[in-house]
């Protein structure tokens, strides 16, 4: 991207970061190459191989016997039938984690023609219709909702401090509440956001 090195790049403890990093980019993204859907395509192919060994009807069975699961075994039919299914669970796991990514831009001052434009150019009432909570009108003195990462939260306003604070549970159980001491809302669901990152379910791991 040509203008890259006009973009501000501060450090976590730069003083300005939080506003820095919640001030929308355009263009937000360049467009993936060819090369980059092939490697895309290679890594959800592994992750989901990966899936489909764990549910495998004939995997469990090499397991029980205390034998090593060829790749070769891939070209079974009822093994492609457990990576079709594998599949499925990714395309299920690609929309919870757009809902996610959307809710998030989308509560940070994304509208719905940057949703629609981000996910392959579809139109503004159909980004709408996909998400129909990322964008909301909201008042000062209204809470704002947000589902990340496997957790949830809620942004709230003090008027008293004109501050904004957060909310929030985290996919692992953990709470956390903050101070109001968050200029905007946007920089709250960024912290908000960074919590129930850092705070995701842990990732599996393959049986051996």
């Amino acid at each position: 991207m040509d203008d890259a090195a006009t973009i501000p790049t501060p450090d976590k403890n730069d003083e300005n970061f939080w506003a820095t990093v919640m001030t929308l980019v355009e263009p937000a993204w360049s467009e993936p190459t060819e090369d980059d859907a092939f490697a895309m395509d290679e890594d959800v192919l592994n992750a989901v191989r990966a899936l489909a060994e764990r549910i495998s009807t004939r995997a469990l069975a090499y397991r029980t016997a205390g034998k090593p699961f060829d790749p070769a075994l891939m070209a079974a039919p009822d093994v492609q039938l457990a990576l079709l299914r594998a599949l499925y669970e990714a395309k299920r796991s690609v929309d919870r984690l757009a809902e996610s990514a959307a809710t998030v831009a989308g509560r940070s001052g994304a509208s719905y023609t940057q949703l629609g434009t981000a996910w392959g150019g579809i139109k503004r009432q159909s980004a709408r219709l996909k998400w129909p909570h990322a964008v909301v009108k909201r008042s000062a003195g209204e809470s704002i909702p947000l589902h990340y990462a496997g957790g949830t939260a809620a942004i709230h306003h003090d008027p008293d401090a004109d501050a904004w604070w957060y909310t929030a549970t985290a996919a692992d159980q953990q709470d956390e509440e903050s101070e109001a001491v968050h200029r905007t809302s946007t920089e709250a669901i960024a912290r908000a956001t960074e919590f129930l990152l850092a705070h995701a379910r842990p990732s599996r791991q393959a049986p051996a």
